[in-house]
């Protein structure tokens, strides 16, 4: 995990045991079940309130008036042969961007690319075949200053991929497309799909962004469904530890204020 101070470079297994032991040993209204839960449902109450149940895997019920779900997310990875083997991989002097999926729109191809060309001295961006990505990149482009590193350094390769081979040093990936060329780069840059886990989803009717994510209210982070709280990499575009910890103060206060206006 990276960006919590004292915890750099660490496992964010440690940090959950670590920050299980510290808030069992400072509040005795809290305790934590490891049980995987199957179906939620939310329950209307005649005074206009709800009630939320949770039923885990061997049929037993947990009872609340809020609901917080902090599941995450898990990747989806593109179809593209080779990409899972070559996924995770970086270290060189070129590289490839995959402008594909969510990373279609050209702000956010040129962001990726950007941030590719700190580690590479030039970056290519590959549209796999779409020529609407493809004109939106070379327009983008354009509009760069001529002296920018984006515009000296970044070029739109517009050709199908057929695949992805991960190649023999570090990061590298020889990417092999249409018309039978082969280029090799340092490494590719790309954020695959995210889908949040579990089935609640459609249980509890909950809205999702364009992205994947549960689309919530800011600043507390409550889904479209009143009483539903969202947080953590299942709830934002940023997956980040340091924004998951921002979220969960935030949507505690916010169920903390319902559950007071209510009694």
């Amino acid at each position: 995990m990276h960006g919590v101070l004292t915890w750099e470079h660490r496992d964010s297994a440690e940090f959950r045991i670590a920050a299980r032991k510290d808030i069992l040993a400072h509040y005795n209204t809290t305790f934590f079940q490891d049980s995987t839960i199957s179906k939620l449902e939310k329950l209307a109450k005649e005074d206009g309130t709800s009630l939320f149940k949770a039923i885990d895997d061997t049929g037993k019920e947990w009872w609340g008036r809020k609901l917080v779900l902090a599941t995450g997310i898990k990747d989806i990875m593109p179809a593209l042969e080779g990409y899972e083997e070559c996924w995770g991989k970086r270290d060189a002097k070129s590289a490839g961007v995959l402008a594909i999926d969510d990373c279609a729109p050209a702000a956010l191809a040129l962001h990726i690319a950007r941030y590719a060309n700190r580690l590479a001295e030039k970056v290519v961006i590959y549209t796999h075949g779409n020529e609407s990505v493809t004109k939106d990149l070379e327009a983008a482009l354009s509009q760069c200053k001529p002296e920018s590193k984006t515009r000296k350094n970044v070029t739109v390769d517009s050709r199908k991929i057929t695949r992805l081979v991960k190649g023999a040093k570090g990061g590298e990936v020889e990417v092999h497309l249409e018309d039978g060329v082969k280029i090799l780069q340092g490494f590719l840059a790309h954020k695959p799909k995210g889908e949040v886990n579990g089935p609640f989803v459609k249980q509890l009717g909950l809205e999702l962004t364009p992205q994947g994510d549960f689309k919530t209210a800011p600043p507390f982070n409550e889904t479209s469904v009143h009483g539903v709280f969202a947080g953590g990499d299942s709830a934002t575009p940023m997956k980040a530890v340091t924004v998951a910890l921002s979220a969960g103060g935030l949507l505690a206060a916010g169920v903390a204020a319902q559950l007071e206006a209510e009694d």
